[in-house]
């Protein structure tokens, strides 16, 4: 907190600057702050999102893919409007800023926004169909919890049938709020899925120091090791 009131002053001498106060909105991002608690959600821009594309009447789905499905080029299917999928899956991207749970389904349908067929636009709109009834979800940042950083990830061997890549993600945790997610597809063919996961871990490692400099840079350091389950 010193170290916030400390860098308004300066702020404040150097430049003309009001003072309003705690944030509450910023670009497009709901950040509601208590004593012990911080929330942050992108419930607006969701609901926005679910207006702007026709969905704000559709069903909702428990979960933004078929599961056990999979997903492919469709080389035959109908062609759809390559603008219009750009669009849904532009604004989905934005809302990944708070939505680590759709990261995997919004990476996996960005790759067809070159030529998207009908099977693709179903996918997405499956995905605005699970945000139909989950526009309040965000993260949850909790005071004196476990402050230590805590990583998760995992890995699909060979889960494009495309090109037999592989895809992995992580998500870091601190103060059991997510702060930092990612799910990519690895750029080369691995032989074994002994291999898919120690690419994976070994990107999370990596993630892993930056984040904890990162973190010694604001007043927090963490002197044991990260575990990454």
């Amino acid at each position: 907190m010193g170290m916030m009131i400390k860098f308004k002053k300066s702020m404040m001498q150097t430049f003309e600057m009001t003072d309003l106060g705690k944030m509450r909105f910023f670009l497009s991002i709901e950040v509601l702050q208590k004593s012990e608690e911080i929330f942050v959600c992108q419930q607006k821009y969701a609901n926005d999102v679910l207006k702007k594309f026709a969905m704000s009447e559709s069903k909702h789905v428990k979960s933004p893919i078929v599961p056990g499905s999979k997903i492919n080029r469709d080389i035959d299917g109908a062609m759809m409007d390559d603008t219009y999928f750009k669009q849904i899956v532009g604004s989905l991207m934005y809302l990944t800023a708070t939505r680590p749970n759709i990261m995997y389904n919004v990476s996996l349908i960005s790759k067809y926004m070159s030529k998207p067929t009908e099977l693709h636009l179903q996918s997405t709109k499956r995905i605005l169909r699970y945000l139909k009834g989950t526009t309040s979800y965000g993260i949850f940042y909790r005071k004196e919890r476990e402050e230590n950083l805590l990583a998760f990830t995992n890995s699909n061997y060979i889960g494009d049938k495309d090109d037999s890549k592989s895809t992995f993600g992580y998500v870091f945790l601190l103060s059991l709020g997510a702060v930092s997610w990612m799910s990519k597809k690895q750029p080369i063919v691995t032989l074994s899925s002994t291999k898919v996961e120690f690419m994976a871990v070994a990107a999370s490692a990596c993630q892993a120091m930056w984040t904890r400099r990162v973190s010694r840079n604001l007043t927090h350091s963490q002197d044991n090791s990260t575990v990454i389950m």
